[in-house]
């Protein structure tokens, strides 16, 4: 059997959490036009959160070493 490749840009976006049971990513939204968004959605916006369990297979597909 060849080696998988990892996708890269996933790789780069998600990371699997201690236990390796979940995947964490990046929230959205937070990257420019900020001026007008509170303080407090953009304090919400730059926590972690979790892949939903129903991307999470398609994500495990693109990083099969995570």
């Amino acid at each position: 059997m060849p080696k998988l490749k990892t996708r890269k840009a996933a790789a780069k976006r998600f990371k699997v959490t201690g236990s390796g049971k979940k995947i964490s990513r990046r929230k959205a939204f937070k990257n420019h036009l900020l001026e007008h968004k509170t303080t407090s959605r953009k304090n919400a916006l730059s926590k972690k959160a979790l892949v939903h369990e129903r991307d999470e297979k398609n994500v495990r597909l693109m990083m099969p070493y995570a």
